[in-house]
């Protein structure tokens, strides 16, 4: 019998002999002697058998082997890629070999850069000693000699020096003087931690506020070693002479300190602006003063809502119901439910704020859901959460000005706090107000009595506001009896530039620094002139005016010169035609300090008094720490550093961020006001 054509084309084993059937399946048609090849990988059919008469194999082949076949298009097309890729890396790779030779690598520069990163990100100093950090950098660099933490010690406090001396050099040129903050920081030893900035303007008028000092103290306590070491770190910056105000915290309130700073000043009268150039009122830290205790009259109230907020936020399921039950009742408050920082005040507000918008949630809310009927508020609780954020409100506002930037200059404040003074004395005066209320105005107007005249004369160096700013608040404020006290800022204003001209003639002389060899140029040589003096003295009967040390000889020409100028009203000249010409437009990004770089010139005189009146800072604190309940704290590791090292770190630190981020005055906190 003869066998069907199909069998033929099989092997002994019957297997079909051709490669195509590893990629085709022979299937049957239902038909006897009928058969269609099947593509595994497209299923696309082809004929194959007829009658048991084969079709042959060839068009399969050209199936796959002209990649008609989908699969096999995308396929080869991953795999050509694939294959370009890997020729394109081994071309690069012999195109570029690696080579310690070719490629050149500086151990200094590299312990140099590792400082500076240890700085700049406060990572430990002996990360260096890390295993996985040696591996990093060998693997970058086989050549790179692991550091022990002694040398990166060292590099870092090299760092610092350097760094140190180009301040240095920039205060040491600077045309006018330097205000200074002292701030307080905690630890969980025994000591505090004082942070010393300066405050001052370049001659390309430029504000600056770097960290000059960090030195521990022992805490709470300050003993008398304290004063000394402010001393010393002022003669290592050569400021004797040279500070214009000094602004500190009343955590520092001992009158042994205060009578040093007041010698350190460099006005050495005490009645000039009423002695307000030695202050003790941070703003930030009032207005969290004032903050803390509206919160602590309601802690128990607050307590509730915090636990209510907790609970909702305690499983996204209660969060579901809850955010369901919010569209049913059709409560309006987009507001977020959110649980406060118990460190940061204002998060505290933010979660009251939206509780209040939510509280009709809560209420149905708690009925069926809360487990703890205890911590359900009351209507009348709701309603003091109510009046307890209007209070918290306004300091929220007036302290979210600190944050725009951090030491922002002192022209900007006055209206500011006028604004949150009108705001407190208003809302006092409403029948219906609650007694947080009138316990926030009396606390902030000890703050305002103790600030308002400096921040006047900051707003009157102001080329948009001058006096008419002052006239006009305090008409606000004092109603009819605003004339003594718009008097007092301009008298204010007239004894400054007097001191400020006679800068200008007295001599130049060189004085020791009672400690240590240094001498230095006295740049205001008038510290040591009182005012009072040339109003005692009588010219006639005498032929050399002595200044307080003995330091200055010879001067009665150039003293009787200014004094006969001041009597012909010619000393005044250059403060009234400033006050007296035309106010800026108030335009909403105004630069102070270009304004006074360009009118430099106009004024040479106002202008040295403008540059050291605008550096005042209003605030200790950073915008970072605006909002912050408690004193900062330095952390164990950093305590447990040398003296030395812990400066190095925190200021060349400060210092490189200030360089990053140059100083932005052209924004205005607030509108014209008149």
């Amino acid at each position: 019998m003869k066998l069907p054509v199909s069998e033929t084309r099989r092997g002994k084993h019957g297997r079909k002999k051709s490669h195509v059937w590893e990629h085709f399946d022979e299937v049957t048609t239902g038909e006897p002697g009928c058969a269609k090849a099947v593509c595994r990988r497209c299923k696309r059919s082809f004929a194959y058998m007829k009658d048991y008469r084969q079709s042959g194999t060839s068009h399969l082949k050209r199936h796959l082997a002209l990649g008609t076949c989908q699969r096999n298009l995308q396929a080869n097309h991953h795999r050509a890629n694939t294959g370009a890729n890997l020729l394109l890396h081994k071309k690069q790779a012999r195109a570029k070999p690696y080579s310690n030779s070719t490629i050149s690598f500086d151990q200094v520069h590299c312990n140099d850069t590792i400082a500076k990163m240890i700085i700049l990100h406060d990572y430990p100093l002996h990360i260096v000693e890390h295993k996985g950090f040696i591996d990093f950098a060998r693997a970058l660099q086989p050549r790179f000699i692991p550091l022990s933490l002694n040398t990166v010690q060292g590099d870092c406090v090299a760092i610092y020096l350097r760094e140190k001396q180009n301040l240095l050099n920039l205060i040491d040129g600077i045309p006018g003087r330097i205000n200074l903050t002292l701030d307080l920081w905690t630890s969980n030893q025994t000591s505090g931690y004082v942070f010393l900035r300066g405050h001052f303007i370049d001659g390309d008028w430029n504000l600056h506020h770097p960290i000059l000092n960090v030195f521990a103290v022992p805490f709470p306590d300050l003993d008398g070693s304290f004063n000394q070491t402010i001393v010393a770190c002022l003669r290592g910056w050569n400021l004797k002479g040279r500070l214009f105000s000094v602004l500190f915290d009343k955590l520092f309130s001992n009158e042994a300190l205060m009578e040093s700073m007041r010698d350190l000043l460099s006005l050495k009268n005490p009645v000039i602006l009423n002695g307000q150039l030695l202050r003790q009122s941070c703003y930030a830290r009032v207005l969290s003063c004032l903050a803390l205790d509206s919160l602590w009259a309601m802690q128990e109230t607050i307590a509730k809502v915090r636990k209510s907020v907790q609970y909702v936020k305690s499983s996204q399921s209660l969060e579901e119901r809850f955010l369901k039950l919010k569209q049913q009742l059709q409560v309006p408050c987009k507001m977020n439910l959110l649980v406060d920082d118990k460190n940061k005040w204002d998060t505290v507000y933010h979660m009251l704020v939206a509780a209040c918008g939510l509280k009709e949630v809560f209420s149905c809310f708690d009925i069926y859901d809360h487990p703890d009927d205890t911590m359900l508020l009351s209507i009348d609780e709701w309603k003091q959460v109510e009046n307890l954020c209007a209070c918290l409100k306004l300091l929220y506002d007036a302290a979210k000005t600190l944050t725009i930037q951090s030491y922002s200059t002192a022209n900007l404040f006055f209206p500011e706090v006028s604004k949150l003074k009108v705001q407190l004395t208003e809302a006092s005066q409403d029948p219906y107000c609650c007694s947080l209320i009138i316990s926030l105005q009396e606390k902030f107007d000890v703050y305002w009595r103790e600030s308002c005249f400096i921040l006047a004369i900051a707003a009157a160096m102001d080329p948009r506001y001058k006096m008419k700013l002052v006239e006009s608040t305090f008409a606000k404020i004092f109603g009819e009896n605003a004339e003594p006290w718009i008097r007092t800022v301009e008298n204010s204003l007239q004894e400054l530039f007097l001191e400020y001209s006679i800068i200008q003639v007295l001599p130049f002389t060189e004085t020791n620094f009672d400690i240590g060899n240094e001498n230095m140029m006295k740049t205001d040589a008038f510290q040591e002139v009182s005012l009072d003096a040339f109003q005692d003295v009588s010219l006639d009967d005498a032929s050399i005016f002595h200044v307080e040390d003995g330091l200055v000889e010879d001067g009665l020409s150039d003293i009787e010169f200014y004094i006969s100028d001041f009597t012909n009203q010619q000393f005044k000249s250059e403060l009234t035609e400033y006050l007296e010409d035309p106010l800026e437009p108030g335009v909403q990004e105004f630069n102070v300090l270009s304004w006074w770089r360009v009118n430099g010139s106009k004024y040479p005189t106002l202008s040295r008094m403008a540059s050291d009146i605008l550096s005042m800072p209003v605030s200790t604190l950073s915008a970072d720490s605006i909002f912050d309940t408690e004193i900062r704290k330095m952390d164990s590791y950093r305590s447990s550093l040398d003296s030395l090292t812990l400066e190095a770190l925190i200021c060349t630190k400060d210092w490189f961020h200030c360089e990053s981020k140059p100083f932005d005055v052209s924004h205005s906190l607030v509108k014209m006001q008149y």
